[in-house]
């Protein structure tokens, strides 16, 4: 715990527990706080949430005590098997409205729903569109989805942690926009990785085909991100490789339980599994590109 704890809230602030404070956790805390909200915050390597009490926040031993008198819960850890785990054993009070920021898939938001019933909440299927910077901007892109009063009390950790929150009704169907989101993202990701490779290999400067698709239709500014980390490299994670591999996975089994077929999915779960166990899983996914290399 930090030595103090946050004073009563005005009358209309609402208590927020955020659960999980690693990259996007951490940076969603620090704005939800920096917005006026009393903000308790749990890790389970205890060190990541110690800073956050520098800016305004209580740091939790447990995930009990960060929840006790929460009115929101949000939960930002690294995949459906962590939420379930860390949500089985608490008790949150009843009322109160959880976000689950992570993305886990349709499947599991379903479940997890199911457990905020149990547990008297009030569950938005929430998942966010976006890395490290515009989590430490608050400009993520925020998909909500559950019951329109549900939502609303949100609003004000949304308006914190987003510059946009695309709304929906039923729990689940965020999670799967996130899912076709995510696609697009780890195909870009793995392409840009295997363009740089296969320049390198026949000889050729990668910068020299950056220049020949820019200003073009050819062009994304997320091809620069990824090929401009490559070659400097520098791959401070805005989002790990370990992490793309969890969601190329859900992608993957979410398409393969639609019947529809994703060839490139599948092409880049496997390239950034081979780029995790060859020792970059803490990288930045665009260390998927070693994945074309294996003596790397």
């Amino acid at each position: 715990m930090s030595a103090t704890e946050p004073s009563t809230p005005p009358t209309g602030t609402s208590r927020v527990a955020v659960l999980g404070t690693g990259i996007m956790g951490a940076p969603m805390a620090r704005n939800i706080a920096a917005a006026g909200t009393p903000v308790r915050v749990w890790n389970r390597t205890a060190a990541k949430a110690r800073p956050l009490a520098d800016a305004g926040c209580t740091v939790a031993a447990t995930p009990d005590e960060a929840v006790a008198d929460a009115d929101i819960v949000v939960t930002m850890l690294t995949d459906g098997d962590a939420v379930e785990s860390v949500m089985a054993g608490l008790t949150p009070p009843r009322g109160a409205v959880w976000a689950q920021t992570t993305t886990v898939g349709a499947a599991a938001a379903e479940r997890l729903a199911g457990r905020a019933a149990d547990l008297g909440m009030e569950f938005v299927d929430a998942p966010v569109l976006g890395t490290r910077a515009p989590a430490e901007q608050g400009a993520l892109i925020v998909l909500a989805a559950g019951p329109a009063p549900a939502r609303r009390r949100l609003d004000p950790v949304f308006d914190a942690i987003g510059s946009r929150t695309v709304g929906m009704e039923r729990p689940g169907d965020a999670s799967r926009l996130k899912l076709v989101a995510n696609s697009w993202v780890l195909a870009l990701s793995s392409a840009t990785g295997e363009a740089v490779a296969l320049a390198e290999g026949l000889g050729v400067d990668p910068r020299t085909f950056l220049d020949l698709v820019s200003g073009g239709p050819l062009d994304s500014g997320y091809l620069h991100a990824k090929a401009g980390a490559i070659l400097g490299g520098d791959y401070t994670p805005s989002f790990t490789v370990a992490n793309a591999y969890k969601d190329a996975r859900l992608v993957r089994e979410a398409g393969e339980a639609a019947g529809v077929r994703l060839d490139l999915a599948a092409a880049s779960e496997e390239r950034m599994r081979r780029a995790a166990e060859s020792g970059h899983g803490d990288e930045d996914m665009a260390a998927g590109y070693y994945a074309s290399f294996p003596e790397r």
